[in-house]
């Protein structure tokens, strides 16, 4: 399904929103918003605040993922939609959380396309906007200077890494979202489906990472570390962004999101303003399979909340992105938008090179979620020299099936 959404989405500029205006944008009940905090969610969020007659607001933080379960558990709701992607959609579906749209997309979105409806079997759970993947991005005056191409593989990326040291250059020259927690675990997931990983045994919910895939993909991540600040287990993608932008890293793996904005964030250095570039994504283990997921983002509506808020959500989120947006410059630049008129600027060719490539999609599984965060939890440990990489896995196995037994998907 997801490849469905992507793939001719971006080769064919195939513009998948022919969204109704709605004039002035009249509401007439509260709307409330749970979401990301970088630049597009942001633009998303403006555009739903500008909606009048009743009140819009919007929370948007890293820590939505923490949030976003409770605060639409309640009844009513606190927030009446989630802007999610491709895994933070599966814990608001598991808790039964969220309406299918259906209904209102038949009354205010007529002349949208199919294939930009997020369906569950017949069911319309959310509207995608953009499309996202992780990939490098360099400084391209530091590689010159070390006579080395842009890595088209984990193993140059460190080669690149050890040279640059060498010569003095910068110390730890190597950026990555390896914060504990979520940032963790979606690293392990990237470099693991590169090496050809498979989360799951077929057809089972039964852990499948404590394998040869992820002991490869552990003992590459500890050798990417080494050339990491020290710090790097609290640095998620803002912390990572501002060392490359303050000029102390080279080479990052990092969201596509994120790419325009290394230039044009408050206290970007000249060298970084003048050197920043962007390329696919890489591969690992002399394998073809690129060593990143490709996502979507989009929101969504609350369950718990009565219709007339249920309404006036879907009124504000389409006015949020709605095609004339697509005219600011600054807005186009922000995402790969999946909105008529998005033309693609040069921050979007990492993710343009990821569906080139054919990055296999996060798995939207309703376990994988439970698995995800135990690997965020547990291997740190081997990251830091404490245990060895088959024990973190067993960790992370062991951590997983007692989470799967006590929301039902493993007997």
């Amino acid at each position: 399904m997801i490849k469905k959404l992507f793939y001719p989405a971006i080769f064919g500029f195939a513009l998948f929103f022919s969204i109704p205006v709605f004039a002035g944008c009249e509401i007439s009940a509260r709307v409330s918003i749970i979401g990301n905090e970088f630049p597009a969610i942001q633009t998303v969020g403006a555009g739903a605040q500008e909606c009048k007659g009743a009140e819009v607001t919007s929370n948007l933080t890293s820590e939505h993922k923490d949030i976003q379960v409770p605060g639409m558990k309640g009844n009513p709701a606190e927030y009446t939609s989630a802007i999610i992607s491709t895994s933070s959609i599966v814990p608001l579906m598991n808790e039964d959380l969220i309406r299918p749209l259906n209904d209102l997309v038949a009354k205010y979105g007529k002349d949208l396309q199919s294939s930009q409806l997020i369906k569950i079997g017949d069911n319309i759970m959310a509207v995608a906007f953009m499309a996202n993947s992780q990939h490098l991005m360099y400084r391209a005056d530091v590689l010159k200077e070390i006579g080395v191409e842009p890595p088209k593989t984990y193993e140059e990326m460190l080669s690149a890494a050890k040279i640059i040291r060498e010569k003095g250059i910068m110390e730890n020259p190597v950026g990555g979202a390896y914060a504990a927690g979520w940032n963790l675990g979606q690293e392990f997931n990237n470099i693991f489906m590169g090496y050809g990983g498979s989360h799951f045994k077929s057809g089972t919910a039964q852990p499948n990472v404590n394998s040869e895939a992820g002991i490869k993909t552990l003992n590459l991540m500890k050798a990417l570390s080494e050339y990491m600040n020290p710090d790097f287990l609290t640095h998620d993608s803002n912390a990572t962004n501002a060392e490359y932008r303050a000029g102390n890293i080279a080479l990052l793996n990092m969201w596509g999101s994120r790419a325009a904005s290394q230039t044009t964030a408050d206290g970007v250095i000249d060298a970084v303003k003048n050197n920043h570039s962007i390329a696919g994504p890489m591969t690992v283990g002399g394998g073809s399979i690129p060593a990143s997921t490709l996502w979507w983002d989009g929101w969504t509506v609350a369950k718990n909340i009565s219709d007339e808020e249920a309404e006036a959500t879907f009124i504000a989120m389409m006015n949020g992105i709605r095609p004339d947006m697509m005219q600011d410059q600054k807005i186009r630049t922000q995402a790969v938008w999946l909105i008529e008129g998005y033309e693609p600027t040069d921050a979007a060719i990492g993710v343009f090179e990821s569906a080139k490539m054919s990055t296999t999609p996060y798995p939207m599984l309703p376990y994988m979620g439970i698995l995800h965060g135990a690997l965020g939890n547990e291997i740190a440990d081997f990251l830091q020299g404490k245990e060895s990489a088959s024990q973190a896995l067993a960790d992370v196995e062991a951590a997983y099936m007692t989470a799967a037994k006590e929301k039902g998907f493993i007997n």
